[in-house]
């Protein structure tokens, strides 16, 4: 006989068995009305309704920053590879050239180089890979890939001369107080992804609170302007570009091919209520 029971769901919980049963036996009154209804099902409450579709527990997917997936989501219906780690893996090595620059790395503080690596890898690759996302149904990945690869382009552009964005700006300090917006701008939209990822997984919050405080350190440098500000950006920028990297790799390796894998730590629930 098939056993139905009703289960409430937070939808960026990380914990499957957590989510499926920490609610078992709460009086309905006492959930917040935006949780919404799970309805399990099978001699071991093995099927797990969402909408109107039906899975197995094992299929639904679980907040991972190696797949951009900040909460528990079904599988998508396109079989598709992993887009996650080649946008992950482009966004790391334009962010690590041009945060080793903007830290004065031996010196250096010319950032022409990286423009190549805008365009194309940064640029064009992650774009791609966002666009892939989206074919995955994986709405996160797909506006912040995509949303990132037209960071690098428009970075890209602004240090190409061919554009004449920065010979628009006749005072330098003009152009310092646009790219300070500009970055600021930046800021204010990964504060928005970070807080989509705060029930995920420590490294995957971690990528998004570190990329954040490096726009934040480099809007500030070209506002105050403080060359300081601009440095620590730079530091912070390499922090964002090996957690980037790691997030990749948890994608990329498995069991399967690779003696070193990556295990995820979800963030603990906070406010969670313990099952009675």
């Amino acid at each position: 006989m098939s056993n139905t029971h009703n289960h409430y769901h937070n939808n960026s919980d990380v914990d499957i068995e957590k989510q499926l049963n920490n609610s078992e036996g709460e009086d309905v009154s006492t959930k917040n009305a935006s949780v919404s209804r799970i309805m399990t099902s099978g001699e071991n409450d093995e099927y797990v309704h969402i909408g109107n579709q039906k899975y197995y527990r094992s299929e639904l997917l679980q907040a991972f920053g190696g797949t951009l997936m900040p909460g528990l989501a079904a599988p998508s219906v396109h079989k598709f590879a992993n887009p996650a780690p080649l946008g992950l893996s482009a966004f790391a090595l334009t962010t690590f050239v041009l945060s080793l620059i903007n830290a004065q790395a031996m010196g250096l503080e010319t950032a022409n180089v990286v423009v190549g690596l805008a365009i194309f890898y940064g640029g064009l690759i992650q774009l791609l890979a966002g666009m892939w996302e989206m074919a995955v149904e994986n709405t996160f990945g797909a506006l912040a890939l995509s949303s990132y690869g037209g960071f690098w382009m428009s970075f890209g552009a602004i240090n190409i001369p061919w554009f004449g964005i920065s010979a628009a700006y006749t005072n330098t300090r003009d152009l310092e107080v646009a790219l300070g917006f500009y970055l600021l701008g930046w800021a204010i939209f990964t504060f928005m992804l970070m807080l989509a990822t705060m029930k995920s997984t420590v490294a995957f919050f971690s990528l998004f609170a570190t990329l954040d405080l490096t726009f934040l350190l480099l809007s500030v440098g070209n506002l105050a302007p403080s060359a300081n500000c601009t440095k620590a950006g730079g530091i912070v920028g390499v922090i964002t570009a090996f957690v980037a990297w790691y997030n990749a790799y948890a994608g990329l390796a498995t069991h399967e091919n690779a003696y070193v894998t990556v295990k995820a730590f979800p963030i603990p629930v906070i406010g969670g209520k313990k099952k009675n």
